[in-house]
């Protein structure tokens, strides 16, 4: 795929979901009269805009791979359909708490809690300075090798790790404390989706065995 077809798919793909989810807050709330929300959608898209733009000149390969990706195990299909459910309902509810004013969320918190959430996507893209092969979906390419250095050495995952700090922060950066209800099953389905793409790393990619008794945690220190 040439840089500015990658370019053209890369921005249609983030300017949809900036405008699909931009809707369900809105809508949801019943007026675009909702900080947080405009908030929100700043921290998370343009820093992915800009990296994106920034890992096509400098990874196309990488952007392509994750943008044409599709899941094709059985057992991480019906993962992602739990997780899905989650992710809705921890985005919906926020908009429904600002139209029914069931929480009042200090704006130093909604601040404070947006920084989490952009240092959480940060993280990931530290990830994938540090590792090409980083997928959105559960496979072992062609060609790959096990990463050790760099957030591979804190955990075995720390791909979910930022994610798993963006979502479970993004609650309280939408203003709500209501979401945080769907948000705390995020480790359920992290854990469900790591052990699953863990059985398949020790059968599949040579040297992730001995790498897994070097590093002992899958996604957060010191915890699991």
């Amino acid at each position: 795929m040439d840089t500015r077809e990658l370019k053209r798919m890369a921005f249609r793909r983030f300017g949809g979901a900036a405008l699909v989810l931009g809707a369900v807050f809105f809508l949801s709330a019943g007026t675009i009269r909702y900080w947080q929300a405009w908030l929100y959608l700043a921290v998370t898209f343009i820093p992915m805009a800009l990296v994106a733009h920034n890992l096509i000149r400098t990874d196309p390969a990488l952007v392509e791979r994750r943008l044409t990706a599709k899941e094709e195990r059985a057992a991480q299909s019906t993962v992602q359909r739990l997780g899905a459910v989650i992710w809705v309902a921890t985005f919906l509810i926020p908009g429904l708490d600002q139209r029914f004013g069931w929480s009042l969320v200090p704006w130093l918190v909604v601040v404070l809690s947006d920084l989490l959430v952009l240092s959480g996507y940060l993280f990931l893209v530290r990830v994938l300075k540090e590792n090409s092969y980083a997928s959105r979906v559960v496979e072992v390419q062609e060609g790959q090798t096990v990463i050790t250095t760099g957030p591979y050495a804190l955990v075995r995952h720390p791909m979910y790790l930022g994610t798993f700090v963006m979502l479970v922060f993004s609650p309280l950066a939408l203003g709500s404390y209501w979401a945080l209800i769907p948000a705390a099953l995020t480790p359920v389905f992290l854990v469900l989706r790591i052990r699953d793409e863990e059985n398949m790393l020790l059968q599949e990619l040579p040297g992730y065995r001995e790498y897994t008794t070097r590093t002992r945690y899958r996604l957060i220190p010191g915890v699991w």
